[in-house]
Protein backbone atom coordinates (compact mmCIF):
# COMPACT_ATOMS: atom_id res chain seq x y z
CA UNK A 1 0.00 0.00 0.00
CA UNK A 2 1.48 3.42 -0.51
CA UNK A 3 1.85 5.55 2.14
CA UNK A 4 1.42 9.58 2.23
CA UNK A 5 3.59 11.70 3.52
CA UNK A 6 1.29 12.06 6.76
CA UNK A 7 1.05 8.49 7.56
CA UNK A 8 5.12 8.20 6.81
CA UNK A 9 5.84 11.36 9.63
CA UNK A 10 3.46 9.84 11.90
CA UNK A 11 5.35 6.63 11.77
CA UNK A 12 8.66 8.11 12.10
CA UNK A 13 7.10 9.61 15.05
CA UNK A 14 6.40 6.46 16.89
CA UNK A 15 9.39 5.21 15.93
CA UNK A 16 11.54 8.04 17.86
CA UNK A 17 8.78 7.59 20.74
CA UNK A 18 9.81 4.18 20.62
CA UNK A 19 13.94 4.60 20.46
CA UNK A 20 13.80 7.37 23.14
CA UNK A 21 11.93 5.12 25.54
CA UNK A 22 14.06 2.17 24.86
CA UNK A 23 17.44 4.86 25.39
CA UNK A 24 15.45 6.08 28.60
CA UNK A 25 15.29 2.38 29.60
CA UNK A 26 19.15 1.35 29.74
CA UNK A 27 20.78 1.48 32.36
CA UNK A 28 22.06 5.18 32.82
CA UNK A 29 25.87 3.91 33.66
CA UNK A 30 26.47 3.39 30.20
CA UNK A 31 25.82 7.25 29.30
CA UNK A 32 28.59 9.47 28.91
CA UNK A 33 29.36 10.87 32.55
CA UNK A 34 27.96 13.96 33.16
CA UNK A 35 30.47 16.54 34.50
CA UNK A 36 31.25 16.02 37.89
CA UNK A 37 33.43 19.97 37.55
CA UNK A 38 31.26 21.65 39.80
CA UNK A 39 31.61 19.82 42.36
CA UNK A 40 35.41 20.08 42.25
CA UNK A 41 35.73 22.89 45.42
CA UNK A 42 33.07 21.09 47.67
CA UNK A 43 35.19 17.45 47.46
CA UNK A 44 38.30 19.10 47.76
CA UNK A 45 37.08 20.71 51.00
CA UNK A 46 35.53 16.97 51.97
CA UNK A 47 38.46 15.55 52.01
CA UNK A 48 40.61 18.35 53.71
CA UNK A 49 38.04 18.41 56.44
CA UNK A 50 37.95 14.58 56.61
CA UNK A 51 41.12 13.02 55.40
CA UNK A 52 39.59 10.10 54.16
CA UNK A 53 41.59 9.97 51.06
CA UNK A 54 40.14 6.55 49.92
CA UNK A 55 36.63 7.19 50.34
CA UNK A 56 34.91 4.54 48.13
CA UNK A 57 32.57 6.42 45.33
CA UNK A 58 30.49 5.96 42.63
CA UNK A 59 31.53 5.61 38.69
CA UNK A 60 31.19 9.01 37.57
CA UNK A 61 29.51 7.11 34.99
CA UNK A 62 26.38 6.10 37.51
CA UNK A 63 23.93 9.54 36.94
CA UNK A 64 21.21 7.76 38.89
CA UNK A 65 23.58 6.80 41.88
CA UNK A 66 24.99 10.51 41.97
CA UNK A 67 21.34 12.45 41.62
CA UNK A 68 20.29 10.67 44.35
CA UNK A 69 22.57 11.22 46.80
CA UNK A 70 22.12 15.29 45.72
CA UNK A 71 18.60 14.29 46.24
CA UNK A 72 19.51 13.11 49.75
CA UNK A 73 21.35 15.87 51.06
CA UNK A 74 19.15 18.49 49.94
CA UNK A 75 17.36 20.50 52.54
CA UNK A 76 13.70 21.07 53.57
CA UNK A 77 13.82 24.31 52.14
CA UNK A 78 15.20 23.95 49.04
CA UNK A 79 19.48 24.59 49.64
CA UNK A 80 22.02 21.82 50.40
CA UNK A 81 25.09 22.32 53.06
CA UNK A 82 28.14 23.40 51.68
CA UNK A 83 31.14 20.35 51.45
CA UNK A 84 29.50 17.19 50.31
CA UNK A 85 30.74 14.79 48.59
CA UNK A 86 28.05 13.51 45.65
CA UNK A 87 29.85 10.87 44.20
CA UNK A 88 31.03 8.87 47.56
CA UNK A 89 29.17 5.71 48.66
CA UNK A 90 27.25 6.40 51.69
CA UNK A 91 27.03 3.55 54.35
CA UNK A 92 23.21 2.96 55.45
CA UNK A 93 23.99 4.62 58.91
CA UNK A 94 24.91 8.02 57.13
CA UNK A 95 21.98 7.77 54.70
CA UNK A 96 19.86 7.95 57.90
CA UNK A 97 22.21 10.62 59.42
CA UNK A 98 21.36 12.49 56.92
CA UNK A 99 17.64 12.05 56.35
CA UNK A 100 18.00 13.11 60.08
CA UNK A 101 18.81 16.47 59.17
CA UNK A 102 16.51 17.33 56.37
CA UNK A 103 14.80 20.44 58.03
CA UNK A 104 18.41 22.02 59.00
CA UNK A 105 18.48 25.69 57.81
CA UNK A 106 22.21 24.87 56.96
CA UNK A 107 22.27 25.70 53.20
CA UNK A 108 25.25 27.40 51.72
CA UNK A 109 26.19 29.09 48.56
CA UNK A 110 30.15 28.72 50.09
CA UNK A 111 32.27 26.93 47.46
CA UNK A 112 30.30 26.94 44.26
CA UNK A 113 27.33 25.18 46.37
CA UNK A 114 23.99 24.99 45.17
CA UNK A 115 23.90 25.89 41.51
CA UNK A 116 26.06 22.71 40.40
CA UNK A 117 23.44 20.17 42.43
CA UNK A 118 20.12 22.01 40.69
CA UNK A 119 22.47 21.91 37.15
CA UNK A 120 23.39 18.36 37.93
CA UNK A 121 19.83 17.31 38.39
CA UNK A 122 18.69 19.24 35.11
CA UNK A 123 20.91 16.74 33.23
CA UNK A 124 20.21 13.69 34.84
CA UNK A 125 16.49 14.88 34.86
CA UNK A 126 17.23 15.51 30.76
CA UNK A 127 18.56 11.78 30.65
CA UNK A 128 16.38 9.89 32.94
CA UNK A 129 13.20 11.31 32.74
CA UNK A 130 12.85 11.05 36.54
CA UNK A 131 10.74 13.49 37.95
CA UNK A 132 12.10 13.98 41.29
CA UNK A 133 15.23 14.92 39.63
CA UNK A 134 13.17 17.93 37.89
CA UNK A 135 11.11 18.49 41.35
CA UNK A 136 14.50 18.84 43.19
CA UNK A 137 16.12 21.16 40.42
CA UNK A 138 13.16 23.81 40.58
CA UNK A 139 12.77 23.59 44.50
CA UNK A 140 16.49 24.41 44.46
CA UNK A 141 15.86 27.06 42.35
CA UNK A 142 13.35 28.34 44.35
CA UNK A 143 15.56 28.35 46.96
CA UNK A 144 18.06 30.22 45.11
CA UNK A 145 15.91 32.89 43.93
CA UNK A 146 14.39 33.62 46.83
CA UNK A 147 17.14 34.10 48.48
CA UNK A 148 18.08 37.33 47.18
CA UNK A 149 18.06 40.87 48.16
CA UNK A 150 15.72 43.19 47.27
CA UNK A 151 19.08 45.13 46.84
CA UNK A 152 20.56 42.54 44.13
CA UNK A 153 23.12 40.70 46.49
CA UNK A 154 22.89 36.70 47.32
CA UNK A 155 24.26 35.83 50.92
CA UNK A 156 27.07 33.56 51.97
CA UNK A 157 24.94 31.12 53.92
CA UNK A 158 21.03 32.07 53.83
CA UNK A 159 19.53 31.89 57.34
CA UNK A 160 22.74 30.24 59.17
CA UNK A 161 22.88 31.53 62.69
CA UNK A 162 25.92 29.66 63.63
CA UNK A 163 27.62 32.21 61.13
CA UNK A 164 28.08 35.54 61.96
CA UNK A 165 28.69 36.46 57.87
CA UNK A 166 26.25 34.34 56.60
CA UNK A 167 24.08 37.27 56.03
CA UNK A 168 26.46 39.55 54.35
CA UNK A 169 26.53 40.06 50.47
CA UNK A 170 29.19 37.64 49.24
CA UNK A 171 31.53 37.51 45.80
CA UNK A 172 34.26 35.15 47.48
CA UNK A 173 33.69 31.89 46.33
CA UNK A 174 32.21 33.03 43.40
CA UNK A 175 28.56 33.56 45.06
CA UNK A 176 27.33 36.62 43.35
CA UNK A 177 29.39 35.77 39.83
CA UNK A 178 28.52 32.12 40.06
CA UNK A 179 24.96 32.35 41.18
CA UNK A 180 24.30 35.14 38.16
CA UNK A 181 26.01 33.15 35.79
CA UNK A 182 23.84 30.29 36.33
CA UNK A 183 20.61 32.15 36.09
CA UNK A 184 21.64 33.29 32.70
CA UNK A 185 21.87 29.52 31.91
CA UNK A 186 18.23 29.46 33.33
CA UNK A 187 16.57 32.23 31.92
CA UNK A 188 17.97 31.06 28.43
CA UNK A 189 15.54 27.93 28.48
CA UNK A 190 18.60 26.29 26.61
CA UNK A 191 18.68 22.81 27.55
CA UNK A 192 19.16 21.64 30.53
CA UNK A 193 17.14 24.00 31.42
CA UNK A 194 14.11 24.01 28.52
CA UNK A 195 11.67 22.43 31.27
CA UNK A 196 12.08 25.22 33.57
CA UNK A 197 8.46 27.37 33.98
CA UNK A 198 8.06 30.57 31.81
CA UNK A 199 7.21 32.49 34.87
CA UNK A 200 10.40 30.77 36.99
CA UNK A 201 12.31 32.23 33.91
CA UNK A 202 11.01 35.87 34.39
CA UNK A 203 11.72 35.89 37.53
CA UNK A 204 15.55 34.64 36.99
CA UNK A 205 15.87 37.48 34.07
CA UNK A 206 14.86 39.53 36.83
CA UNK A 207 17.14 38.83 39.56
CA UNK A 208 19.75 39.28 36.85
CA UNK A 209 18.89 42.65 36.33
CA UNK A 210 18.78 43.46 40.02
CA UNK A 211 22.16 41.54 40.60
CA UNK A 212 24.03 42.99 37.62
CA UNK A 213 23.75 46.76 38.69
CA UNK A 214 24.64 45.74 42.26
CA UNK A 215 28.05 44.02 40.91
CA UNK A 216 28.42 47.66 39.43
CA UNK A 217 27.73 49.61 42.62
CA UNK A 218 29.53 47.75 44.86
CA UNK A 219 33.04 48.25 42.64
CA UNK A 220 35.13 49.72 45.01
CA UNK A 221 36.47 53.58 44.38
CA UNK A 222 39.93 54.63 45.84
CA UNK A 223 40.38 58.73 45.52
CA UNK A 224 37.89 58.18 42.65
CA UNK A 225 39.37 55.78 40.70
CA UNK A 226 37.44 52.18 40.28
CA UNK A 227 39.12 49.08 41.25
CA UNK A 228 38.09 45.84 42.13
CA UNK A 229 35.73 43.93 44.75
CA UNK A 230 35.59 43.15 48.24
CA UNK A 231 35.01 39.64 48.97
CA UNK A 232 31.55 40.50 51.17
CA UNK A 233 29.68 43.78 51.80
CA UNK A 234 27.05 43.89 54.67
CA UNK A 235 23.71 43.15 53.43
CA UNK A 236 22.08 46.68 54.62
CA UNK A 237 25.09 49.44 54.79
CA UNK A 238 26.92 47.39 51.74
CA UNK A 239 29.83 48.30 53.33
CA UNK A 240 33.12 45.86 53.01
CA UNK A 241 32.95 43.68 55.93
CA UNK A 242 34.95 40.68 57.60
CA UNK A 243 34.10 37.10 56.97
CA UNK A 244 36.12 34.28 58.82
CA UNK A 245 38.55 35.77 61.45
CA UNK A 246 41.49 35.59 58.73
CA UNK A 247 39.09 37.15 55.70
CA UNK A 248 39.95 41.25 56.74
CA UNK A 249 37.75 44.10 54.53
CA UNK A 250 40.17 44.02 51.40
CA UNK A 251 40.55 44.20 47.88
CA UNK A 252 40.44 40.31 46.96
CA UNK A 253 42.16 39.72 43.65
CA UNK A 254 41.30 36.17 43.23
CA UNK A 255 37.60 36.83 43.38
CA UNK A 256 37.32 39.70 41.77
CA UNK A 257 38.81 37.90 38.90
CA UNK A 258 35.56 35.50 38.72
CA UNK A 259 33.50 38.72 38.60
CA UNK A 260 34.94 40.68 35.58
CA UNK A 261 34.65 37.12 33.66
CA UNK A 262 31.05 37.26 34.33
CA UNK A 263 30.83 40.65 33.43
CA UNK A 264 32.56 39.71 29.94
CA UNK A 265 30.10 36.80 29.84
CA UNK A 266 27.65 39.36 29.05
CA UNK A 267 25.95 38.98 25.71
CA UNK A 268 25.60 42.64 25.14
CA UNK A 269 27.23 44.62 27.89
CA UNK A 270 26.21 47.94 28.75
CA UNK A 271 28.15 51.29 29.24
CA UNK A 272 28.23 50.97 32.91
CA UNK A 273 29.57 47.09 32.49
CA UNK A 274 32.39 47.63 29.73
CA UNK A 275 33.72 50.59 32.17
CA UNK A 276 33.60 48.37 35.32
CA UNK A 277 35.81 45.65 33.35
CA UNK A 278 38.09 47.94 31.92
CA UNK A 279 38.79 49.52 35.32
CA UNK A 280 39.32 46.14 37.03
CA UNK A 281 41.74 44.77 34.43
CA UNK A 282 43.95 48.15 34.36
CA UNK A 283 43.84 47.55 38.22
CA UNK A 284 45.40 44.32 37.79
CA UNK A 285 47.94 45.11 35.67
CA UNK A 286 48.79 47.87 37.84
CA UNK A 287 49.36 45.57 41.03
CA UNK A 288 50.83 42.99 39.70
CA UNK A 289 54.07 42.23 41.30
CA UNK A 290 56.63 41.53 39.53
CA UNK A 291 59.88 39.08 39.46
CA UNK A 292 58.63 37.06 42.28
CA UNK A 293 57.30 33.71 42.53
CA UNK A 294 55.82 31.01 45.62
CA UNK A 295 58.24 28.55 46.49
CA UNK A 296 56.60 25.14 47.80
CA UNK A 297 58.72 22.47 49.75
CA UNK A 298 57.98 19.36 51.66
CA UNK A 299 57.71 19.39 55.58
CA UNK A 300 57.20 16.87 57.74
CA UNK A 301 53.18 16.22 58.09
CA UNK A 302 51.12 18.83 60.62
CA UNK A 303 47.53 17.71 61.30
CA UNK A 304 45.16 21.47 61.54
CA UNK A 305 41.22 21.56 62.16
CA UNK A 306 40.77 21.85 58.45
CA UNK A 307 43.93 20.06 56.73
CA UNK A 308 46.82 18.16 57.09
CA UNK A 309 49.79 20.89 55.81
CA UNK A 310 52.60 18.61 54.25
CA UNK A 311 54.20 21.47 52.37
CA UNK A 312 55.47 25.00 53.29
CA UNK A 313 55.21 27.83 50.75
CA UNK A 314 57.68 31.15 50.64
CA UNK A 315 58.21 33.92 48.58
CA UNK A 316 61.10 34.25 46.40
CA UNK A 317 62.53 37.08 44.23
CA UNK A 318 63.29 35.80 40.41
CA UNK A 319 63.94 38.05 37.47
CA UNK A 320 62.54 35.67 35.49
CA UNK A 321 59.20 35.03 37.27
CA UNK A 322 56.27 36.32 35.26
CA UNK A 323 55.39 37.85 38.69
CA UNK A 324 51.87 37.59 41.17
CA UNK A 325 49.37 38.65 42.39
CA UNK A 326 48.53 39.22 46.56
CA UNK A 327 45.19 38.08 47.22
CA UNK A 328 44.34 40.61 49.38
CA UNK A 329 44.65 44.51 49.22
CA UNK A 330 44.24 47.19 51.60
CA UNK A 331 41.02 48.82 50.45
CA UNK A 332 42.72 52.56 51.28
CA UNK A 333 46.02 51.98 50.13
CA UNK A 334 46.19 48.84 47.81
CA UNK A 335 49.02 47.00 49.55
CA UNK A 336 49.05 43.65 50.06
CA UNK A 337 48.67 42.11 53.35
CA UNK A 338 47.90 38.76 55.38
CA UNK A 339 46.23 37.49 58.15
CA UNK A 340 46.17 34.67 60.79
CA UNK A 341 43.39 32.40 61.53
CA UNK A 342 43.20 34.48 65.23
CA UNK A 343 42.19 37.96 62.58
CA UNK A 344 45.85 39.43 63.57
CA UNK A 345 47.08 41.31 60.20
CA UNK A 346 50.85 41.12 59.11
CA UNK A 347 52.50 42.46 55.67
CA UNK A 348 54.59 39.39 54.77
CA UNK A 349 53.99 35.63 53.96
CA UNK A 350 56.77 34.69 56.46
CA UNK A 351 54.74 36.32 59.48
CA UNK A 352 51.48 34.06 58.43
CA UNK A 353 51.90 31.09 60.91
CA UNK A 354 52.03 27.56 59.15
CA UNK A 355 48.51 26.35 59.41
CA UNK A 356 46.85 29.04 57.04
CA UNK A 357 50.31 29.70 55.68
CA UNK A 358 49.81 25.94 54.23
CA UNK A 359 46.42 26.07 54.17
CA UNK A 360 45.41 29.32 51.66
CA UNK A 361 46.29 30.85 49.07
CA UNK A 362 48.25 34.10 49.70
CA UNK A 363 49.34 34.51 46.16
CA UNK A 364 48.51 33.66 42.49
CA UNK A 365 48.61 34.23 38.80
CA UNK A 366 44.74 34.57 39.19
CA UNK A 367 44.24 37.94 36.88
CA UNK A 368 46.93 36.18 34.13
CA UNK A 369 44.70 34.54 31.42
CA UNK A 370 42.12 37.31 32.11
CA UNK A 371 44.35 39.99 31.08
CA UNK A 372 46.12 38.07 28.31
CA UNK A 373 43.60 36.14 26.65
CA UNK A 374 40.29 36.43 27.84
CA UNK A 375 40.40 40.25 28.43
CA UNK A 376 41.31 40.81 24.41
CA UNK A 377 38.90 38.43 23.05
CA UNK A 378 36.14 40.15 25.15
CA UNK A 379 37.21 43.30 23.42
CA UNK A 380 37.51 42.25 19.93
CA UNK A 381 33.42 40.44 20.67
CA UNK A 382 32.24 43.74 21.38
CA UNK A 383 34.05 45.76 18.58
CA UNK A 384 36.58 47.92 20.82
CA UNK A 385 39.87 48.16 19.33
CA UNK A 386 42.04 46.63 21.44
CA UNK A 387 45.07 48.53 22.59
CA UNK A 388 48.32 46.87 23.17
CA UNK A 389 50.34 47.20 26.44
Amino acid sequence: MERTVSDTARLMGRFAAVLTALVLSVNISAAEPLSLDGFSDAIHHWYNRTDKLDAPVHPASDTRAIADNILLYQRENGGWPENTHPQRLLTEAEKSEIRAAKSQADASFDNRNIYPQITYLAHAYQRTNDARYRDAALTGLDFVLQSQYNNGGWPHSPGRADRPYGDYITFADEVMPGVLGFLRNVQSGEPPFDFIPDDTRTAAAQAIVKGDALILQLQININGVATIWAGQYHEATLAPVAARSYELPALQTWESVAVVEYLMSIPSPSNGVIHAVENAVAWFREHQIPAVRIEEFAIEPVRFDYHTATIDRRLVEDANAPGLWARFYDLKTSEPFFTNRDGSRVEALEDVALERRSGYHWYGTWPQQLIDVHYPQWRERIGVEHEQH
